[in-house]
Order: structure tokens, then C-alpha cells, then sequence
């Protein structure tokens, strides 16, 4: 039976080299120098950490960090902003949770989708994926284009298709 993994899934070495790269114009840019502004990946946590003097300081780091993100392909939806703290002195720092897996809620919310929509597949959540099955293939491809459509806020992908 024909079947397919919705899944929520960035691409880590994509990431990385976007915040290697961040790093390097942080460390070169004018505006920068002399001031706490760093940034850095913790790879276990899937969390970015930005430090800078102030929170305008802080904004534009994550604007360099977006840019770098979209030139590597990598979708901002991907990125979970955390609040602002202070860490002592004037300094400030912000966590950035990268995401992975599709949270409990939205698989919730996208199998009550696909099971609302009429067609002839089953959709079941596994862990942080969500698998989707039909009779036919082309039962599948209108399942992946109605969630194109209607799942707009997470940035889903659709692996392990099988006939």
C-alpha cells in the first residue's frame, strides 16, 4: 500500500554553515567591532544563541542570520525566537530553537485535515512524523498538495515514499 512521512525536518549542515557564516561577518563587520555581538550553535539542543550590548544590537545579528539562512535555502520557519534576556552588565542574549518534528498539536491538526478532506488515504501520527497511506498514488499526491495549501506555518516536507 502506497505511503509517504510528513515530516518537519531542517537540514542541520545547511544551518551550521549559515551561522559559521554569520559568525565570520559579525567578526568583520565595522558596526560590530568592539562589541559583544557573537553568535553560536549548540548542535545537541538544536539551539542558536545570540549575544550582543543591546537588544538593537541582538535584531541586527538576526537579521544577518536570516540573510544567511535564505541564501543556504533554508526556511525561517525552521527558527523559534526565544525572549530576551539580560546576562549580567549591559550584556543581553536571545536563545533560537531550531525545529524539528512535527509537535503533537499540529500532527493533531493535520490528520484531522487530511481526514476532513474526503480522500481516500489515512494519516497517523508516529512520533514526530506523521504517516499518510492510500490505495493509490495519485490519492497521495492531492493528500501532499492539500497540506501544501493549508499547513502554511510549519515548513513541511514529505519523505519515504513508498509504492
Amino acid at each position: 500500500m502506497p505511503s509517504f512521512d510528513t515530516v518537519c525536518e531542517p537540514n542541520m549542515v545547511k544551518v551550521k554553515n549559515a551561522v559559521d557564516n554569520c559568525a565570520k561577518e559579525i567578526a568583520t563587520r565595522f558596526d560590530f567591532k568592539g562589541t559583544a555581538a557573537a553568535i553560536e550553535l549548540k548542535d545537541k539542543d538544536k539551539e542558536i544563541i545570540l549575544t550582543g550590548d543591546a537588544e538593537f544590537q541582538l535584531q541586527q545579528v538576526m537579521d544577518v542570520l536570516l540573510g544567511k539562512l535564505t541564501k543556504q535555502e533554508v526556511d525561517v520557519k525552521f527558527l523559534d525566537a526565544g525572549d530576551v534576556q539580560k546576562i549580567g552588565g549591559d550584556k543581553v542574549k536571545q536563545v533560537v530553537k531550531v525545529r524539528s518534528g512535527i509537535e503533537t498539536e499540529q500532527a493533531k491538526k493535520l490528520t484531522r485535515l487530511i481526514k476532513d478532506s474526503k480522500l481516500k488515504v489515512q494519516a497517523a501520527i508516529q512520533g514526530d512524523a506523521v504517516r499518510v497511506t492510500g490505495a493509490k498514488r495519485d490519492d497521495l499526491q492531492a493528500a501532499m498538495k492539500l497540506v501544501r495549501e493549508k499547513m502554511t506555518e510549519l515548513p513541511l516536507s514529505f519523505d519515504n515514499l513508498r509504492d
